[in-house]
């Protein structure tokens, strides 16, 4: 008669009950609607079948060499974020290889002040790497203080083959995520460049470039220098962190924002100071101080360097690769706009010299547009024309305006195709006869169409009193 071997049967309950095991960390995991409810039921599982008293999953961003956990508070999920080589969970990540620690602080690799910030004691730690069915180690997963003992070496192959059976699903929620992300970037990205387009005054542009890229990159602070081929300078009209009439000017060959210009690179610079290019004059005249600068062409259409945008002070760490590819497709999305409304403030400070130099000016002039209606008119001629004021004058078709007793005059401008001057004149404004010396004059564009005419006039009314 056979006997009974009892271990054979506690083996496969053993080995039933992994499985049983493995299979609710997939099912669970399967139905998590979220990377961060993903993570919180591998925490909630690991903690529970290993009888411990809390845990942590760290994954590892490789764009930034961090390994990064999310804590739930109430309604908010806080990011705690570590160097992928610093203390326990950093060394078990960068040597793929878990370990067993029972008493934390008599380990030269924990790090005692976490526990001095939350108060938490440490006492024993298990810790493994998370790794895919692949062999790729994605982050690492800590739990801590055993419950009822010490932890083993058992314990710690119980928790890799959770985390490993768990990695798929961990994986899969971390692109998810990642194509969330950048999806709501996109639309964010294409509808601030939307915006932004539509915006046509220089100094507000820049205003809203500035405030776009600070948010875009977590920054602290930006600033958007444009090269100024007069005086071969850049400049900064406007600049998060400087007073409202404060306008920055230096030689566009000068500091990191000058070398990016001339070179037309991108320069990420993780501790200004360290590096000889960095002018720390300005953190001096502000008392701003300045860690890390990510710097970037701005290039137009025609492969251009017309400016330089640069970014100070990366919240948590310094600018990433990411950072660099979205601030350069930013400014090459902007530059356009930007050209614009230089061209367009350069039109209106145009505009408004020549304004102010026909308002100083003691003749009076009369500017009429192609289609025969009077355009401008400065401050002289309105004085000369006795009872008018600018709004009775403006729009008005020239032919008619200049009609009646100064008939003449319309019909020379009528005819007027080259400069005519028609010295000691008469015109009647308002009954009162004035004195005048007049030139007319057609305007023609560049390629010689029609632009209208202008009128001159010169009152010269006081001198033929006084010779009289």
């Amino acid at each position: 008669m056979m006997s009974y071997d009892s271990s054979t049967d506690d083996r496969f309950k053993e080995r039933e009950h992994f499985l049983e095991m493995l299979l609710k960390v997939t099912n669970d995991l399967a139905t998590s609607k979220s990377l961060d409810d993903a993570l919180a039921r591998l925490v909630k599982l690991t903690t529970s079948t290993i009888n411990a008293e809390r845990g942590t999953i760290f994954l590892n961003d490789a764009s930034t060499g961090e390994l990064f956990s999310r804590i739930a508070q109430g309604s908010f999920t806080r990011e705690i974020r570590i160097l992928n080589t610093k203390g326990i969970a950093g060394w078990v990540f960068s040597n793929d290889e878990g370990t067993v620690i029972n008493d934390a602080y008599s380990d030269d690799r924990f790090d005692k002040s976490v526990d001095m910030r939350t108060g938490f004691r440490t006492k024993s730690i298990l810790c493994a790497p998370l790794r895919t069915p692949t062999g790729e180690t994605i982050g690492v997963s800590q739990i801590l203080n055993k419950i009822d003992g010490e932890f083993s070496d058992q314990d710690l192959g119980l928790l890799e083959a959770m985390t490993t059976q768990a990695a798929v699903a961990i994986q899969g929620n971390v692109i998810v995520e990642q194509i969330e992300a950048s999806r709501k970037q996109e639309l964010e990205f294409l509808d601030v460049v939307s915006q932004i387009s539509s915006e046509i005054e220089l100094s507000p542009l820049l205003q809203k470039i500035m405030s776009t890229i600070t948010t875009m990159l977590d920054a602290d602070r930006s600033t958007l220098f444009i090269n100024d081929e007069m005086t071969s300078e850049l400049y900064t009209e406007v600049g998060e962190g400087l007073g409202k009439k404060d306008v920055i000017r230096f030689p566009n060959n000068m500091g990191i924002a000058g070398a990016v210009f001339q070179s037309g690179e991108v320069m990420n610079i993780p501790y200004a100071y360290a590096d000889l290019r960095f002018n720390p004059s300005f953190d001096k005249q502000t008392g701003y101080f300045t860690r890390s600068v990510l710097c970037v062409p701005v290039i137009n259409k025609d492969g251009k360097v017309i400016g330089v945008s640069q970014v100070l002070n990366k919240h948590g760490g310094v600018f990433t690769d990411e950072d660099e590819k979205r601030l350069k497709a930013f400014t090459s999305q902007i530059s356009i706009g930007i050209e614009n409304a230089k061209l367009f403030a350069d039109v209106q400070n145009t505009m408004n010299y020549n304004e102010s130099i026909l308002s100083s000016m003691s003749n009076g002039v009369i500017t009429i547009n192609e289609e025969g209606k009077i355009a401008t008119s400065n401050r002289a001629s309105i004085d000369m024309m006795k009872a008018y004021r600018l709004e009775e004058v403006l729009g008005q078709v020239a032919t008619e305006f200049f009609g009646g007793e100064n008939q003449w005059l319309s019909d020379k401008l009528e005819a007027v195709d080259e400069i005519e001057i028609l010295p000691d004149r008469e015109l009647t404004f308002a009954g009162e006869e004035v004195s005048l010396n007049i030139t007319l004059l057609p305007l023609k564009g560049s390629e010689s169409e029609d632009l209208g005419s202008m009128v001159m006039l010169e009152d010269i009314s006081s001198e033929k009193r006084m010779k009289s």
